[in-house]
């Protein structure tokens, strides 16, 4: 079996190196049955998910950012809005709503809206960087790092935690088609990934946050207690 190979690329190579846009994809569809309410409305330290993970990729220096919603009606300032109307499904079609919105050739299918790109469409992005709006620890450093492996040569990236595999994760153009054809089902890029292990750059992103996420209200009042301890001086940074 081939493994992922580790790339430590922090310190290296920044944001500005990028010739190619990458732009960024947030799936904030979930139904939240659990939580009682669509996760993209829930709130973590006064701001919901949706505008947390938004601005996490934009901080990060994806450009445009995306965010698939499905249940209800979303806003988020300075993102696109892409309707996923098979939200039911589960996030492989929240993930190919995306891509196929940035991928003129595919068609948009439910129109995005929001700020139009300058040049009027989405021709110069090269990759996208997928994120899921339940996990409002990730860090936009992951995103700069993961944008920067795709700068130095990589075509799929993978944030790792302790060496371990997890989101956010970038996708080069060049593999839309075949990641949209394996997402089916709730599992989003993963039957991709698994198939193409040797296309896989590692980048540890341990110290830049966590993918700790919110499926649960205990699930939800811990990382709420996390963003109260960053919020009193002298508390977690």
């Amino acid at each position: 079996m081939v493994r992922p190979r580790a790339v430590p690329l922090a310190g290296r190579i920044t944001v500005e190196d990028v010739n190619v846009r990458v732009a960024g994809i947030l799936l904030a569809a979930g139904e939240g049955s659990r939580l009682g309410q669509p996760k993209a409305l829930v709130e973590v330290g006064g701001k919901t998910l949706a505008d947390r993970g938004a601005a996490m990729l934009a901080s990060g220096g994806a450009d445009p950012v995306l965010v698939v919603t499905g249940p209800v009606r979303v806003s988020v300032p300075g993102a696109w809005i892409v309707r996923n109307l098979d939200w039911r499904t589960g996030m492989g079609s929240s993930l190919a709503a995306g891509l196929h919105a940035l991928d003129l050739d595919s068609g948009p299918g439910d129109a995005p809206t929001g700020p139009v790109p300058a040049d009027g469409d989405w021709g110069e992005v090269g990759a996208a960087v997928i994120a899921l709006a339940d996990q409002p620890l990730v860090g936009a450093d992951s995103v700069r790092r993961l944008i920067g492996a795709f700068t130095a040569g990589a075509t799929v990236a993978a944030a790792a935690y302790d060496g371990q595999p997890r989101n956010p994760v970038l996708i080069a153009r060049e593999h839309w088609a075949a990641v949209i054809a394996l997402a089916v089902g709730d599992t989003g890029a993963r039957p991709f990934l698994r198939a193409h292990p040797e296309l896989v750059t590692l980048i540890e992103c341990g110290d830049t946050g966590s993918p700790f996420d919110i499926d649960t209200p205990d699930d939800l009042a811990r990382i709420s207690a996390t963003f109260t301890e960053r919020a009193v001086p002298g508390g977690a940074p």
